[in-house]
Order: C-alpha cells, then structure tokens, then sequence
C-alpha cells in the first residue's frame, strides 16, 4: 500500500505503529477517530498496522478496517500485515484444507499481499506474517494457546533478508509483524515460538526495528546482541481489550542515521487526546555486512 510522499530534506523517518484495532464489539469508535484525526494531521511517513485489524475476522469488520487503511494512505506511506483474529482458522483446521481458506477474508477486503514489503526514503519495512492459523507447528500443551501461538519459518526470514539486500545500502530495517518475540510484562508470555531463534536470525540479517502486538500492552524493548542491537516496539491495542486495564496506546517510532525514538502516545478517554507517555532513544548500529540467516 503506498500514500503521500516524504518531504524533501529530511534525515528522519516517522512511522506510527498501530496494532490491534479490533474492528467489531472492542472497537472505540472515539478512540479511533482521534487516531484518523492525529494521522491526518501529522502526516507520518509510513503508518505501519501490526495485525489484529478485527475481532472475529467478519466482512463487516474487514470493510471497518480497509477505510481506516485507505484514510490513512492518503496522507502516509501505508503497511498491514494480518493478525491471529484476522485469521479464519476454523475454515481450515491443521490446515487439512490448505492455507488458502483461512487468509480469504483478509485478502478479499485488505489485500492479497501477506507480507507486503514497502520501500521509502531511508527505510526499507518488511511484513511476516506471523499469523498462521491452527497448525501442528503451533499446537502447545496448552489449550489456550490454540488459534493465538505465532509462528516464522526460515524462509519467511530469507525473503525478508533478500528483501533488505536489495534497498540501499544504509537504509533502517524493520520487520512488521504481529506476535511479540519478547515476554510481556503483565502476561508473563511470549505470542511467537522459538523467539530466542528468530530474535537471533533478526541480528544477522540486520534487523534495527521490530514492530509487533498482540500483547495488549504497549512495551519499548532493547535485545542485546554480540555486535548489534534489535529494538522491540510493541503496541498497545487501541480498542477495550488493553491488559490490565491500561489505557489504550500507539507508538512512534523516528529512525535517523544515528539513533531510534520509540515513544508512546496514551489514550486519554477523559480528556479525548492522545498523550506524551514512555519513551526510549537507543544508538543506531549500522554495520558493513550482514551475515545469510
């Protein structure tokens, strides 16, 4: 998905990340017109949406969100990947009808693209699609992570890296996708499997950002590695759904050739505006060579 263009001159890139809207009974309809109205207004350059656009992955839903994405894209840069209730994984359980019946929805009403990959002016921000329905991959010994566990494979991580090799030499590289690779604090759980793998193919291809969700609270992380470091914004949802009774959230994330802004906005239902909250500033690592993951 594309949109308005970045202005001329400009070292930073903005992006607005945005996870899990949760179109249907959870959505705040006041909630996410302030958020239509600040991306009008500031006029990011990208608005990223880490998956979670509905709650029960129905038209109606779907139709919310595909205005929300094409409002956005006329002033921003626009990337979605799909989340786990924007799946419709009872279609196609342990995928025994395949993998088509379950993404139809979502590529009927959002796009037919899975992990778009979308290029601007010093950034290049990859989509994995974390969200792969019920498979024997994802089966835990718990019930409830049933329809919920995200999972990668290697070669969704070999596409991202091929995807990166080929923009110019310098640009940030961001992974979007839906499932938390760090442990929440309130949940005590991750959403993805083999996050200690996957963190770590991130290092060698040169992952800087990772923008996810699926936690339900809204969390700026700094995973340390040998030679780089991979920061981890997590956004809160911004419907009813926020964990702990935290306030609903989006992040904004600045990357310039020295450094990465993570800072999050907090919805204040009292007043209807979104508020300065959290926010960490890290180096930028930028390295000569990466290694094949």
């Amino acid at each position: 998905m594309s949109g308005g263009e970045r202005a001329p001159g400009r070292d930073a890139v903005r992006i607005l990340h945005v996870s899990d809207l949760h179109f249907g009974r959870p959505c705040d309809p006041a909630l996410i017109e302030a958020i239509e109205d600040h991306i009008a207004r500031d006029r990011y350059d990208v608005v990223a949406v880490s998956g979670d656009l509905t709650q029960r992955s129905r038209a109606g839903e779907f139709q919310r969100a595909k205005v929300f994405l094409r409002d956005a894209a006329r002033v921003s840069a626009v990337i979605a990947v799909p989340g786990n209730h924007d799946v419709a994984w009872w279609r196609s359980p342990l995928h025994v009808r395949g993998d088509d019946a379950i993404y139809r929805p979502y590529r009927e009403y959002i796009s037919e693209e899975l992990e778009p990959v979308l290029r601007v002016p010093g950034a290049t921000l990859v989509g994995l699609n974390t969200a792969q329905g019920v498979s024997r991959r994802t089966l835990t010994w718990n019930m409830r992570d049933i329809s919920i566990i995200g999972d990668l494979r290697r070669r969704q991580v070999e596409r991202a890296h091929a995807e990166f090799s080929a923009s110019p030499a310098g640009d940030a590289r961001v992974i979007v996708m839906h499932h938390n690779p760090v442990k929440g604090e309130l949940s005590q759980r991750h959403g993805l499997k083999n996050t200690r793998r996957i963190l770590g193919a991130f290092a060698q291809i040169g992952v800087d950002v990772v923008l996810c969700g699926h936690d339900h609270q809204e969390a700026i992380h700094f995973v340390e590695h040998t030679k780089r470091g991979t920061v981890i914004s997590t956004a809160g949802t911004v419907s009813n759904r926020s964990r702990g009774g935290r306030p609903a959230s989006v992040n904004v994330v600045t990357i310039t050739p020295e450094t990465i802004d993570v800072r999050t906005l907090v919805w204040s239902s009292a007043d209807a505006v979104l508020a300065d909250g959290p926010s960490r500033t890290f180096p930028r690592h930028q390295e000569p060579g990466v290694r094949s993951p």
